[in-house]
């Protein structure tokens, strides 16, 4: 060895030498395999041919599925609502299979199943150690039978006497006007979609709740949009003596405010220095969350709160059924404007005294900006009236207030329509309503006819009114050109009546059901 081989450098590095495993055959196939890692003498193959980790899996199953509320069942006496295809479908489908807990869940999936096969197939992707070291993963499909089985809830809607809490509305009006705007703000609320019942019945309307909380938020909603005042009772049903478990009905009694729109009210004069020392006797151009008054003698207003009108609650001296007709002969206004209104001094005469006398009737009135010579308009006729009020009796008696009284206190325009009733090109919705136990006489629904009649009237003069509610497009117009009719159109020249712009009408539809009535 030379002195150059001696100085070469030498590595340590650990010298790797080829491992030979023990192999050997598979029992099955005969294939070569790792015998040290081999699971009983099987290759990898035979044991996905010959080992299933999916036994103890259920491979069929039964969904319950409520028709009416659209709900499924979660055991053992849950309802959930869950759509199609959804992810918590697929929770539920997976809780109802037995022996999961044993595997580890790598994907589930839905298979596409004809909607009305009343089939759910779901493919499943698991894994289980089948031996030390080995690992199989499996993929196969549950089919799930979709059964229809009512939930209690729906059963007790199908049943008579199931309400747990029933809201009654009452109002002590000789019309039906203000109930017909509440069920419009309720329409376009949705208020009513937790009642179970809606029943028709004198002065009012009772609307049933399966839960009381649901009753409450319906009562906490018409506190929100009208005058009201609210009592509660409860009677005692049921009472189970060993978990002292009772079980209650209740009851909340309603009462609107008994003033409408447009009515003659004579207010207490203690109330009317309270609140603004308005004159006692005005008109209420509006209910909302409270009464607005309204003198037309100098236009003031004033507001009365509903803790206040119920403290020294009072009537209204007369509604709009007993306005008179009159026939502007002569206005002039004075100036004074506020908002809408412009004050102005009228010469009236009541269109049944002409050609029979000439007597007319000064006033003022809040309507000079609508108002001309030759004009209709409706109002109340003081002279030679008797009103069965104390208010009004003390405003008589009063130094101060009884020279103020006018003879004629106008309300609002009157415009002339045709005898026929008109086809509007809007209509309303209406809610669906149990007319109870006895069906209205011939009589009675031609008042109620008259009343619709009426209130549509006003939705046609108020642009107001109109903003707090959801009017919608005839049938009848969607198959109009839109151009052509920009505006609501009459049959009759001589119609008098306000145009509605068609940009405030909403499309209809046919799931919200739109009654044609007019």
């Amino acid at each position: 060895m030379s002195a150059m081989d001696l100085d070469a450098p030498v590595s340590i590095a650990p010298q790797h030498r080829e491992q030979t495993s023990a192999t050997i055959l598979c029992c099955n196939c005969g294939a070569a395999i790792d015998g040290t890692t081999s699971a009983g003498a099987l290759c990898y193959d035979c044991v996905k041919l010959t080992i299933d980790v999916s036994q103890g899996i259920q491979r069929e199953a039964t969904l319950h599925f409520c028709r009416d509320c659209e709900r499924w069942l979660l055991p053992p006496s849950s309802w959930v609502v869950a759509a199609p295809e959804s992810r918590e479908l697929l929770a539920l489908c997976l809780k109802k299979l037995r022996g999961l807990h044993k595997v580890r869940i790598i994907d589930a999936s839905f298979i596409w199943t004809e909607p009305h096969s009343r089939r759910v197939k779901v493919k499943l992707t698991i894994q289980d150690s089948v031996s030390e070291g080995v690992v199989l993963q499996q993929a196969f499909e549950i089919e799930y039978v979709v059964a229809y089985q009512q939930c209690p809830d729906c059963a007790k809607s199908y049943t008579a006497n199931t309400w747990r809490a029933c809201v009654q509305v009452r109002q002590k009006v000789p019309h039906k006007r203000t109930f017909l705007y509440l069920e419009q703000l309720i329409l376009k609320h949705g208020a009513h979609k937790d009642t179970i019942n809606i029943k028709e019945v004198k002065d009012g309307l009772d609307f049933y709740y399966s839960a009381r909380n649901q009753a409450e938020k319906f009562v906490d909603f018409l506190n929100s949009v009208a005058p009201v005042r609210t009592k509660k009772s409860q009677e005692l049903i049921s009472v189970d003596i060993h978990t002292s478990t009772k079980s209650y009905k209740f009851s909340y009694s309603v009462e609107l405010v008994p003033i409408c729109k447009d009515d003659l009210v004579a207010i207490p004069i203690k109330l009317a220095k309270q609140i603004g020392n308005i004159s006692p006797l005005g008109l209420c151009y509006r209910v909302g969350t409270s009464l607005n008054i309204l003198d037309p003698h100098t236009l003031q207003t004033a507001d009365i709160s509903t803790p206040i009108y119920w403290r020294a609650p009072f009537t209204a001296l007369a509604d709009v059924q007993e306005l008179v007709e009159f026939i502007v002969m002569d206005i002039e206004p004075i100036g004074a404007q506020k908002g809408k209104w412009l004050l102005a001094e009228a010469t009236v005469a009541r269109a049944s005294d002409l050609g029979s006398n000439d007597k007319t009737y000064y006033t003022r009135t809040h309507l000079g900006n609508v108002l001309h010579p030759g004009d209709s308009v409706m109002g109340y006729m003081l002279t030679g009236t008797n009103f069965n009020s104390p208010q009004f009796d003390a405003l008589e008696q009063s130094n101060s207030y009884a020279s103020q009284i006018p003879d004629v206190m106008l309300v609002k325009k009157f415009y002339a329509r045709k005898k026929k009733s008109k086809n509007r090109n809007w209509r309303l919705r209406r809610m669906a309503k149990d007319e109870g136990d006895l069906l209205p006489k011939k009589s009675d629904q031609e008042k109620m006819d008259r009343d619709y009649e009426m209130f549509l009237r006003d939705v046609e003069e108020d642009t107001e009114l109109r903003q707090t509610m959801a009017l919608y497009k005839a049938q009848q117009q969607a198959k109009k050109d839109a151009e052509a009719m920009s505006v609501v159109e009459t049959e009759d020249g001589d119609d008098e009546t306000p145009q509605i712009n068609m940009d405030e009408l909403l499309d209809e539809f046919d799931e919200l059901n739109v009654k044609d009535e007019h």
